[in-house]
């Protein structure tokens, strides 16, 4: 087996990423054949605040894509089938899945219930071919799931990822060591594995959009400007990426934060803002099939000052309502710590950490009723 640990030995790994394509609206049309070739929606009302989960392929011809709000959907595609979630029904089809993946190797690790990341090395010590595992695989989802798969096939994660999405819906491709550079090159750096909005602007600051413009910073510049982020671009701008497939990988939390081009001085605009990030953290917590016991907001000052504030219950949560809750009086900690000196604020963020399986929370905690809004955050 290569030490996954140097860069010579990574580079002789073979990774494979796998992702349904539009799982729950996938799920949806193989149950229900009226809506095959129909604009379907998955996600919360569009008469109230929900967001798109996901939404089928005819869906997205019209611009529509998760995260987006139903009612903006609606707007865009009047047509639309609007479906709630079933999410019992896409766990049981995604433990079918998982149950798949992991006949060809131990080393499967889940991101979501939709897409995991396998590691086939010692399965190809006998000269069969990583790609073929890969079209075998894409193949028995098919057949015994009636759903298509994309997969990506690299020497790393942040490769093998990129692949999947090449040639999304129902394709397969692979980025061999020799093409990994080549491949990475004239990619967008949002495209980065890491690189989220509020980086990609400061990387624009700084004239770097592509990976090449990354590859060409210099290590010390990048740390200077990112910290220890800084040496994980100048790596993976190189295709360097050691993380190993952790199939006992457990997620300490979920979370999600915005800055905002313009502060925010109105504490109504300030809750309204948080109350939708719980919208997208709770969405993610059941892709994820999570559930946590602590809810936290973070609130960044124009003077880069942060304070956080937490509410920890002996009962886990994950539904919209139940983190929103919360967030009124976590917002009334956080605020008057800075007041009246610092009456604005250029970034929000909500977490939920303490996670847990959420199939380990009783049913009277709401587990029966899910997803009041829902969004799909990968």
């Amino acid at each position: 087996m290569p030490d996954p640990h140097s860069e010579h030995g990574a580079k002789l790994r073979k990774i494979i990423h796998v992702d349904m394509d539009a799982f729950f609206a996938a799920v949806e049309q193989r149950d229900h054949p009226e809506l095959r070739g129909q604009p379907v929606i998955v996600g919360g009302d569009p008469g109230g605040r929900g967001v798109v989960a996901t939404c089928s392929y005819e869906a997205r011809r019209f611009g529509i894509h998760s995260a987006m709000t139903a009612a903006r959907a609606r707007s865009l595609c009047p047509q639309a089938i609007f479906l709630r979630p079933r999410m019992e029904a896409y766990r049981e089809v995604s433990r079918q899945v998982m149950g798949i993946l992991r006949c060809y190797t131990p080393l499967v690790e889940p991101l979501s219930l939709d897409e995991a990341f396998l590691d086939v090395t010692a399965a190809t010590a006998d000269g069969v071919l990583a790609v073929q595992i890969a079209r075998e695989i894409r193949a028995r989802i098919e057949r015994e799931t009636g759903l298509t798969a994309s997969a990506g096939v690299s020497y790393n994660k942040l490769l093998a990822k990129l692949a999947s999405d090449w040639r999304k819906p129902n394709g397969l491709f692979v980025v061999p060591p020799e093409r990994g550079l080549a491949f990475l090159a004239p990619l967008s750096v949002g495209k980065l594995h890491g690189v989220g909005p509020a980086t990609v602007k400061k990387l624009l600051s700084m004239e770097i959009h592509t990976v090449l413009d990354l590859r060409n910073a210099s290590r010390e510049a990048l740390i200077a400007q990112f910290g220890k982020a800084g040496l994980w671009f100048y790596e993976i701008a190189r295709g360097i990426d050691l993380r190993p497939v952790q199939p006992s990988h457990q997620r300490k939390s979920v979370g999600t934060e915005r800055t905002f081009p313009k502060n925010l001085a109105d504490p109504q605009v300030m809750l309204a803002t948080l109350q939708q990030m719980a919208g997208q953290v709770a969405a993610r917590l059941q892709v994820l099939g999570l559930a946590g016991r602590t809810v936290s907001i973070k609130a960044r000052f124009p003077d880069f000052a942060t304070i956080t504030r937490a509410h920890t219950d002996a009962q886990a949560i994950w539904r919209t309502e139940a983190i929103s809750a919360l967030l009124p009086g976590l917002l009334a900690k956080a605020i008057p710590a800075r007041l009246p000196v610092h009456a604005s604020v250029r970034l929000l963020g909500v977490t939920v950490s303490g996670l847990v399986n959420v199939e380990a929370v009783p049913p009277e905690a709401g587990q029966m009723n899910l997803l009041e809004d829902a969004v799909d955050l990968r």
